[in-house]
């Protein structure tokens, strides 16, 4: 908590700081231009710079393709309607503006000027398509010329100091973890557009990369695993190579989207956009420096140069001195915040990425370090206990990493993780086996390139200590070392020479070892809740409910009884949607009451070791619902489960109010007690418990108390869809001489009740309409035709695949498309 008061006070000292010098450093009208013809634009004529529509989006990255659930409505500028995308030229001196590209009606976006300043590279999406592609045009708009082609985009584009290209696209072929639209990752390629291949496995948006001065990529990476989705989405570095992938700033604390970073000539410093909360539409934001020193924590080190409206696109002209655009405007603003407007465009849309003509430096160009030939990578861990928030783990205690993949979604239709889990992880995590850790601490293995990879560490018994809440990669032949877990960037390595060499480099490199004869991604229905059935439903079904908790697999709305009611008992500890780098033992199996009760000590619960395994395998992956992304839901799905369970809880709420709303009282906010409400309120319940808890947080947190009695009259468990005459509602008011739970007393007295008959006839209505929908967990379940659809584009089932003729096995779809992204060595007669 001190931690955040801290950061809290910082972030306000700088802000008032920022305040008093802009207040007294008032420069006079048009003083600024001149000022910079005079200084860094002295020998520069013209700028460049793009105009287009806004997108509806409020999403930054919500700029290309088109939206899953209607591949109709398109997310690019303009949303399907004309665009005003135009290329300018304009003259600083003279104020004359030539037109370098007209789209008519198209869009163009991202243009940066050639090292000689005489050609510009641009993402340009033509009038009557919906793909950007990059393109290059001379300085006097002659020569156009496209680079690049196919049903993807290509967007935000860079000039390497060798002559090639790095990019990001939608080759990457994924969508958003928790949005409608499709994600854009880094890619390279030749100056012709030739040779194309993928730098980063990034489940989700890479954005706005630049070079920095000693050859890196400067980029923005949005990343979340087993952690809130709104909170990390900062600035990164990697080699042109895709080598050396490690984070420049952020990653640690939440908010703010750092975007359109580019190194500030002549310092170490950089300027970004940093576009508050989970950023907004078209990247605007505080133009911020950020002064890199301290290391990549510290937050002081970020100091915003202005406060008021937002700007967007900041590109450096020198250390006090910074082209931008501010809605309608280019301008210019120094290190003080004072701005002045440069050029208002009369027309429709926007004014963009405003850029100077002039030749500039190459970077340095750097060594490839990747081996193109081979397939995996090679880690080394110095030493698994150096790290922050270590508290309480002692050397020795750690024996093995577990080594999990973050998978890609070919489609998605929330905000939300839908059924993928209830508030836990947005993306299935596929268990890829375990690596031996040193007595030192240290451990050397190979990993596959150009995959996500995250690990946990286990202790003797393959419990839980430390579980990574990021992720890495390795290109093709690259080695890649870390000190710890999340290990303080300026903190001086610690001195071995005593130790000598690390003990798991004196051995070859280890091979992950899977678990054989395992599922290595688990489905809650097909893997976990056999299991409970053989050994849980003795005890725990409707009928006997023991400690009032029912393991049947039965399907509510969303998800099964047994699903919900483990993690609303807390026998599961996932990431929650919560923050990063939790403590140690809090997350994972060592933190899960239920892996203490199938060790065979509880009652009739006697797991074989396979099963044993299964429930372990599954926790330590998130703890799924479904083990298919073929699972998600389009909106047409969400909408009739909802309707289903709403022509009860809803249609039939005069019954309910009749006979329940004596002792079911609903809140009306966060203020009342609300425990007793029918349904139980979990948004209302949410905010009680975070001002309960009163610790820094996710912004959408799942937040369970121990023993919440409410969260029994959750929706999701009061009814059932499987099973309509089991469904809590109609089994808690009715007394138990009848055969109900008899919780509310004798309601119902027995089943001629009137009431009682009419609810379950509702019910059993319900339970058709919910059928109708082909969810997951329905005995009626069908791959939505968006799903269907992707995967067809994808290569992935063939083009004639119908859906009412052929069958198909989803988790194979999956794997399948998953496999299509595992990088394939080049022969040795190869490049």
């Amino acid at each position: 908590m001190k931690q955040w008061i801290r950061f809290l006070i910082i972030l306000l000292s700088v802000v008032i700081s920022r305040e008093i010098i802009a207040a007294t450093v008032k420069p006079e009208k048009n003083q600024l231009l001149q000022k910079a013809m005079e200084g860094p634009l002295k020998n520069v004529e013209d700028i460049i710079f793009c105009t287009r529509s806004r997108y509806d989006d409020g999403h930054w990255y919500a700029n290309i393709g088109y939206y899953c659930d209607d591949e109709n409505k398109k997310a690019y500028a303009g949303n399907g309607k004309p665009d005003d995308g135009r290329l300018y030229k304009m003259n600083l001196r003279t104020k004359a503006l030539t037109v370098l590209l007209d789209a008519q009606g198209g869009s163009i976006r991202d243009p940066q000027i050639h090292y000689d300043g005489k050609k510009i590279l641009l993402s340009y999406r033509k009038a009557n398509t919906d793909f950007y592609h990059l393109y290059e045009i001379n300085i006097d708009g002659s020569g156009l010329k496209q680079l690049t082609s196919e049903e993807f985009d290509d967007y935000e584009p860079i000039y390497l100091p060798d002559g090639d290209i790095i990019f990001v696209s939608t080759r990457c072929k994924r969508w958003v973890n928790c949005w409608y639209t499709q994600v854009g990752t880094i890619y390279r390629c030749n100056a012709d557009g030739k040779n194309i291949c993928q730098l980063s496995s990034n489940t989700e948006h890479d954005n706005t990369p630049w070079v920095m001065p000693d050859g890196r990529i400067l980029y923005m990476r949005w990343e979340y695993v087993d952690r809130s989705q709104v909170e990390y989405h900062h600035l990164w570095t990697m080699n042109p190579d895709g080598t050396g992938q490690t984070v420049y700033y952020g990653n640690m604390y939440s908010w703010i989207v750092m975007i359109d970073a580019k190194p500030i000539p002549g310092t170490q410093k950089i300027v970004a956009s940093f576009s508050p909360g989970h950023g907004i539409n078209e990247h605007n934001g505080v133009a911020t420096i950020v002064t890199p020193e301290m290391g990549p924590d510290h937050v002081a080190s970020a100091k915003p140069l202005h406060k008021g409206a937002k700007i967007r696109d900041p590109y450096p002209l020198s250390e006090n001195c910074f082209l931008m655009a501010k809605g309608k405007e280019v301008i210019i603003m120094d290190d003080n915040g004072n701005e002045e407007t440069i050029y208002n465009h009369p027309g429709d849309g926007g004014v963009h990425e405003p850029r100077p003509v002039m030749p500039r430096d190459r970077e340095l160009i750097t060594t490839r370090r990747t081996k193109p030939t081979e397939a995996k990578g090679l880690m080394v861990l110095s030493d698994v206990y150096r790290g922050r928030n270590m508290e309480g783990v002692k050397r020795g205690d750690i024996k093995k990493l577990l080594v999990l993949e973050s998978l890609p979604k070919p489609v998605n239709f929330s905000g939300g993780m839908d059924l993928v889990s209830w508030l836990g992880t947005f993306t299935l995590e596929r268990v890829l086996g375990t690596v031996p850790v040193e007595a030192d601490g240290s451990a050397y293995f190979e990993l596959p390139a150009n995959r996500q990879i995250f690990f946990v560490a286990l202790d003797e018994k393959d419990m839980s200590v430390k579980r990574m809440q990021s992720w890495c990669n390795v290109m093709p032949g690259e080695s890649v070392s870390c000190v710890g877990c999340h290990e303080p960037r300026v903190e001086a390595p610690q001195n071995r020479s005593h130790q000598g060499k690390l003990l798991a480099v004196n051995r070859p490199p280890s091979r992950i070892e899977p678990f054989a004869g395992l599922p290595d991604v688990i489905d809650f229905n097909r893997d976990i809740q056999p299991i409970l059935n053989r050994n849980c439903i003795k005890c725990h079904d409707h009928g006997n409910r023991a400690g009032k908790l029912t393991l049947a697999g039965d399907c509510g709305p969303n998800w099964s009884h047994s699903y919900i009611n483990l993690f609303a008992r807390r026998q599961i500890a996932d990431g929650e949607n919560g923050l990063g780098n939790r403590a140690p033992r809090t997350i994972g199996t060592s933190a899960s009451p239920l892996i203490k009760k199938i060790d065979g000590s509880h009652h009739d619960a006697k797991p074989t070791p396979q099963e044993w395994r299964t429930i372990w395998l599954w926790i330590e992956s998130g703890a799924p619902y479904t083990g298919t992304y073929a699972g998600l839901r389009n909106t047409q799905q969400q909408h009739s489960n909802g309707v289903a369970s709403g022509s009860v809880l809803g249609g039939k709420r005069a019954i309910i109010n009749r006979r329940c709303i004596s002792c079911h009282k609903n809140a009306k906010d966060e203020n009342e007690d609300g425990s007793m409400s029918l349904p139980y309120n979990t948004e209302l319940a949410r905010k009680r418990n975070k001002k309960k808890l009163q610790r820094p947080m996710g912004s959408w947190e799942r937040l369970v108390i121990e023993n919440d009695p409410g969260l029994r009259r959750a929706s999701n468990i009061l009814v059932n869809f499987s099973r309509p005459e089991f469904s809590p509602l109609l089994l808690g008011p009715l007394a138990k001489s009848a055969g109900g739970y008899g919780t509310c007393g004798d309601v119902f007295k027995d089943k001629n009740d009137p009431d009682y008959k009419e609810l379950l006839d509702a019910l059993v209505k319900a339970k058709t309409l919910y059928e109708e929908g082909k969810t997951y967990g329905s005995p009626t379940f069908q791959p939505n035709p968006q799903y269907i659809r992707e995967m067809k584009k994808y290569g992935i089932l063939p083009k004639s695949f119908d859906i009412t003729k052929n069958e198909i096995d989803v988790f194979q779809t999956d794997q399948k498309y998953w496999q299509s992204f595992w990088y394939v060595p080049e022969t040795s007669g190869g490049e």
